[in-house]
Order: structure tokens, then C-alpha cells, then sequence
């Protein structure tokens, strides 16, 4: 079994469907070297949906960041006013107002004029 694992890597395979589109993470597969693997990528995704480009990486040239880098991904500052989560209520009080029933004092009191 030790065997199987050193003589096989992990790739993760990436596509887009159009030249300008972005890349999208597809799947993960094994295989013994980047052709193999490019020909297994190919052979399992490609046949399923048109794609303009495909890319296979080897999983050891990723870096991702580790539990102490992701500390630095924090906001450092409060800026919460840059946010759009404040206006939330605003779409609950329109649609109150458009299903609000008006009576007829309020009706006739549009018509009126300051004297």
C-alpha cells in the first residue's frame, strides 16, 4: 500500500467554459504524472459539458495559508458602514407600504389642501 501512495499524486483539475470565464475547481483525481492526468481530466470531465480550457495542477505546487496567516485575512478596522447588510429592513417596509389599506379618511385628506 505504501507503494500505491508514493507512486501516485494528487491533482486538482480546473475549468472555464469560455475563454474569458473564470476558472472553476472541477474535482480531484490521482494519477502517476501530469500527461496521465490531463488525459484522465479530459476523458472524465470534458465528454459530461463543453469547456474552453482546462488546467491540472499537482496538489504540491498549491499553497494555501496556514492557522496563523489566516489571522491576517481579518478586518483590521471596523468599517461595517461599507457593508450593505444595513439596508435589509428597507425591502420589509416598501412591501409593508404596498399592501397597506388605505381608509377613506386618509384618501380624501390627499386631496386637501394647507389653508
Amino acid at each position: 500500500m505504501e507503494n500505491k501512495k508514493e507512486f501516485y499524486q494528487e491533482f486538482e483539475v480546473f475549468s472555464r467554459r469560455t475563454a474569458t470565464a473564470a476558472l472553476q475547481h472541477q474535482f480531484s483525481l490521482l494519477a502517476p504524472n501530469e500527461e496521465i492526468a490531463l488525459v484522465m481530466a479530459q476523458e472524465n470531465f470534458m465528454r459530461r459539458e463543453p469547456v474552453a480550457d482546462i488546467w491540472v495542477v499537482n496538489r504540491e505546487n498549491i499553497r494555501k495559508t496556514g492557522a496563523e496567516e489566516r489571522n491576517v485575512l481579518k478586518r483590521l478596522d471596523n468599517k461595517d458602514y461599507r457593508t450593505t447588510k444595513g439596508y435589509g429592513y428597507l425591502k420589509k417596509i416598501w412591501r409593508e407600504h404596498e399592501q397597506k389599506m388605505f381608509d377613506e379618511k386618509e384618501i380624501i385628506s390627499w386631496g386637501e389642501t394647507s389653508k
